[in-house]
């Protein structure tokens, strides 16, 4: 038997809805990054929309320190910027629209002033045409096309208000020609391979060949990271079932797509999305606006809390925040909030225990019906533990998947894999490279599980594993246990 030194040992709270939280301004530095992870964070996000390679390296390193320091897998969300468009600089800071009046939009780089802006995005009057809406700042300001011409787009101002320089530009009536991977993308993308980030995010999907393109890009760089498609547009809500079948993870990305979309769609879709992701057993984030108000506040508004338990309730593996983190007041009383509604919510019986029916045209039939027995099983005697043994994450998917009440716990021998994990639900990875005989590996797992705190003298567990052990196959044996008195 051999661990490594960074197994679980920090002593974040317990929970299984996990939280996901974007490093910037407020907490680049590692006192609070160990704050935040105390308090109860899985994941940090890198939104590499802002800042520099440097400095992104920079925290990376402070989260592998701290990963070492505390015993923790912490993981590491690249967030791709996408082909955001957005309004170009403009002089005195920003100019008054009012409506009535007509706003013009070129791709000229220009400083805006006298009601003519410029934009980065050079496909804008290919993508629109008469009557189309375009809007700017998450909709606060609105226009409808009135002229196109090349290069060139007028707008009549139907919302005005003060236009700021950079702010995003959405087209929610058009189809953005734009290919999801940017020149920037393709930079940003060399990050994450020198680094080996576990998850990479990619931004304004719109059909599965976004993805997998993504994907061909990893694997030829010869390198394991995740894809997660961020769910923003229109087109990608049409082509849903398709992008859940290539993407390795699914993101409800609530404040483009409420722009993109009617407002009171959002709701609908995110919860459509989380029950589609994890009949697919694909884990899902909930994002944007999670705590807005506490980026000035040190507690949250009723409506966010409910929010929170809400996203619990249709069973979203994580919660991502923003600018809460990144550039808020509050950084860590927004974990610490955080932290404790879920833990009230995860209280509740009905969130547990939600058996996914097993897809009998699959290849994983046999194998999948052995991890939902053991969670059926688990619910029946009361079980405190479900363990699964995996190379390649696949057995921790299935069992999460499931929801069960019982704490899942992963063994496996491959490193990387410790961290990948820290993103579903439920799951605690624990490294494990012993290739004894069956009846040993069950006992170091025991030994392990009951020295770390988690099981007691008297406690059911269920263990599940490829037998034999050695040649590293899907899940087909279960074994009931009870801790034995020492």
């Amino acid at each position: 038997m051999s661990l490594l030194s960074n197994t679980p040992m920090h002593t974040a709270a317990h929970k299984r809805t996990k939280i996901v939280a974007t490093v910037g301004p407020a907490s680049n530095n590692k006192a609070t990054l160990r704050q935040l992870i105390l308090e109860g964070v899985n994941v940090f996000r890198l939104n590499f929309s802002h800042g520099t390679h440097e400095q992104h390296h920079e925290v990376y390193t402070m989260i592998q320190e701290l990963n070492e320091e505390l015993g923790a897998n912490i993981c590491v969300l690249q967030d791709l910027q996408g082909p955001k468009i957005r309004v170009g600089e403009i002089e005195n800071g920003g100019m008054e629209i009012k409506p009535g009046e007509y706003l013009t939009i070129q791709t000229t780089e220009i400083l805006g002033k006298d009601h003519v802006v410029s934009t980065t995005y050079e496909g804008l009057a290919d993508d629109v045409d008469i009557d189309d809406m375009i809007l700017i700042d998450d909709g606060k300001i609105e226009l409808k096309v009135a002229e196109v011409a090349p290069g060139r787009v007028k707008g009549l101002v139907i919302h005005g208000g003060l236009l700021k320089p950079r702010k995003g530009i959405n087209l929610p009536d058009s189809n953005v020609s734009a290919p999801s991977l940017t020149e920037k993308d393709l930079e940003d993308l060399e990050f994450a391979f020198h680094h080996d980030i576990e998850w990479v995010a990619l931004s304004f999907v719109r059909k599965a060949e976004d993805i997998v393109d993504l994907k061909r890009r990893i694997e030829k760089a010869g390198k394991e990271i995740k894809v997660i498609a961020k769910i923003e547009k229109p087109e990608a809500v049409r082509n849903l079932d398709e992008i859940i079948e290539v993407a390795d993870g699914l993101m409800v990305a609530r404040g483009d797509l409420g722009v993109e979309i009617q407002m009171e769609e959002v709701p609908v879709v995110q919860k459509m999305i989380v029950k589609k992701c994890i009949k697919q057993s694909k884990p899902v984030i909930i994002a944007t606006q999670i705590m807005e108000s506490m980026i000035q506040n040190p507690r949250p508004t009723r409506a966010e809390t409910n929010d929170i338990a809400n996203a619990i309730f249709d069973g979203a593996d994580a919660l991502m925040l923003s600018a809460e983190t990144a550039s808020g007041a509050f950084p860590v009383e927004v974990i610490k909030s955080m932290t404790r509604t879920i833990q009230n919510v995860e209280t509740q019986e009905e969130i547990y225990d939600r058996f996914n029916p097993v897809d009998t045209q699959i290849d994983t039939f046999y194998n999948d019906n052995i991890v939902l027995t053991a969670c059926k099983l688990s619910k029946e005697v009361n079980a405190k533990a479900l363990i699964g043994m995996t190379k390649s994450g696949y057995t921790a998917y299935k069992l999460s998947s499931n929801r069960p009440k019982a704490d899942i716990f992963i063994f496996t021998s491959n490193k990387p894999l410790l961290k990948t994990m820290n993103l579903i639900w439920g799951v605690k990875g624990y490294f494990y490279d012993g290739t004894v005989s069956t009846d040993q590996t069950f006992a170091d797992i025991e030994e392990i599980l009951v020295s770390n705190g988690h099981l007691r003298p008297g406690d059911v567990f269920i263990n599940t594993a490829s037998m034999p052990l050695r040649e590293f196959g899907r899940t087909n044996m279960l074994k009931l246990n009870i801790v034995s008195e020492k």
